[in-house]
């Protein structure tokens, strides 16, 4: 189990700001959120859905389900990223995430709503999971996708990612970076702290 406190999940959420000057939350998936995100799966359009998963679904089977909203068990999260759209918070964005201790390593996978792709959230929840990476101390950071999978592959590119074959399955592509921040170059404020507050704990 990871040792940041997860009893108040809410304390990890990060604003962040789009290009177009919108507000943009990425927090952790509440327990009690599993029908909105499940309704949100089911708002994505079919390729999109097909890429998130990397094969025909209609929405998340149940367990699977249960897996999302069990935010740290196994150091496995889900965060979700959320606009006000007509005065309510609406997910615009998902992503799921796993931090293996052993090789330093945080793999991921994300989608962003049909509706706001090409305008920045992706890249906005790309950037706040390399933080949430180098607060781990991880130093190695990767994800898989469909050699189809045009938007991703482009969003991987832009954010600095190199690519490889998938060592399992020739249909796919790994995209991966390598990174060692120290704690206080972390730019996401609240894993900054996060990060020093471990490592203060770590020296003591």
């Amino acid at each position: 189990m990871t040792t940041f406190g997860l009893d108040d999940l809410r304390q990890h959420s990060d604003v962040l700001r789009l290009r177009s000057g919108k507000s943009l939350t990425v927090r952790f998936l509440e327990p009690s959120e599993g029908d909105a995100l499940q309704a949100y799966f089911r708002s994505l359009t079919t390729r999109s859905r097909y890429n998130r998963f990397l094969g025909a679904m209609s929405e998340l089977p149940h367990k699977l389900l249960e897996d999302f909203v069990h935010v740290g068990e196994n150091d496995r999260f889900s965060v979700i990223a959320t606009m006000k759209i007509d005065g309510h918070e609406t997910i615009v964005g998902e992503a799921r995430y796993a931090f293996d201790p052993d090789k330093d390593s945080f793999e991921f996978g994300l989608s962003i709503d049909d509706r706001w792709q090409g305008q920045g959230v992706g890249s906005a929840l790309l950037s706040n999971l390399e933080c949430r990476a180098a607060a781990f101390g991880a130093t190695r950071l990767f994800g898989d996708t469909l050699r189809s999978n045009e938007v991703m592959i482009a969003l991987a590119r832009k954010s600095g990612f190199v690519f490889t074959n998938n060592p399992d399955d020739w249909k796919l592509v790994r995209f991966e970076k390598h990174s060692d921040l120290a704690p206080k170059k972390i730019p996401c404020a609240s894993w900054r702290l996060a990060a020093e507050q471990i490592s203060l704990q770590a020296a003591a």
